[in-house]
């Protein structure tokens, strides 16, 4: 569930993007991203604008072709992975008319990239937090500050796990099953989100599903530290035994979750 009105997540493509370009102002393209080892810093600039300009077509053109007829844009539709000042440009000009476009269609239609079916609101809102996400990639690479507001990296997380609830329901990804079993719950706790967010999460894999709550309940394994990190050792941008973030309990359940978790 959004925590934020769809105006929100609009704007926050915009901003968040331009964190990010701000972030490898002046660095080298060609560098490896240290969380995404088989990509340079160009490669992932060139995939986080080409998500935002699927997004954006699809938005622009629901409805006017059936989905198998779809093609979708690929890094090679970009520009020169050499050229700075033309990437800052495009990865601009993508957020600008990505929020534009979905801000026209209204939260409620149904946008389809990548052959999902969703409301505007969720590639909304999906979009903010990519980019959010790989601000952090950019980060990584450069060396560049990395903040995020607390409410929305909390929220940032809530979707990250409703993400990986869905993709086992759906059963795209089987392997997903392998994080099931007797005794597996993980804790998770922000330590400086506002009263009106929600910093406290029971992960409960002892069923026959993924099920999560906000909650603060005793479990196998804790994570402890400021929302921004322990989100970022959710996706696997910042290790768990980072200095900022404290894990007590079960080692393994967690080390279990980082494996499976991913996309």
């Amino acid at each position: 569930m959004s925590a934020f009105p769809y105006e929100r997540y609009c704007s926050e493509i915009v901003s968040q993007t331009g964190l990010l370009r701000a972030a490898f102002q002046g660095a080298d393209l060609t560098a490896p991203v240290p969380t995404c080892p088989d990509w340079t810093l160009a490669d992932l600039l060139l995939h986080l604008g080409t998500a935002h300009r699927n997004i954006e077509k699809a938005a622009r053109e629901r409805g006017r072709e059936p989905l198998a007829d779809a093609t979708p844009l690929t890094p090679a539709d970009g520009p020169d992975p050499a050229d700075a000042d033309a990437l800052d440009v495009w990865l601009a000009d993508g957020a600008r008319t990505l929020a534009r476009t979905l801000r026209d269609a209204g939260p409620d239609a149904r946008v389809r990239p990548f052959g999902i079916d969703q409301s505007a609101s969720f590639w909304a809102r999906r979009a903010a937090h990519e980019t959010v996400i790989h601000r952090a990639d950019a980060a990584a690479t450069t060396g560049a500050d990395y903040t995020v507001d607390a409410a929305l990296a909390a929220d940032c997380l809530d979707e990250w796990l409703e993400m990986v609830s869905l993709i086992m329901t759906l059963g795209i990804r089987p392997e997903l099953k392998d994080l099931l079993g007797p005794g597996r719950t993980i804790h998770l706790h922000a330590t400086d989100t506002p009263p009106e967010a929600e910093g406290e999460w029971f992960l409960d894999l002892t069923g026959d599903r993924i099920a999560w709550r906000h909650a603060h309940e005793k479990a196998a394994v804790a994570v402890r530290g400021p929302v921004a990190d322990v989100l970022r050792v959710l996706y696997r941008r910042l290790p768990a035994d980072f200095d900022t973030v404290t894990v007590a309990g079960d080692r393994g359940v967690l080390d279990l979750w980082l494996e499976k978790a991913r996309f």
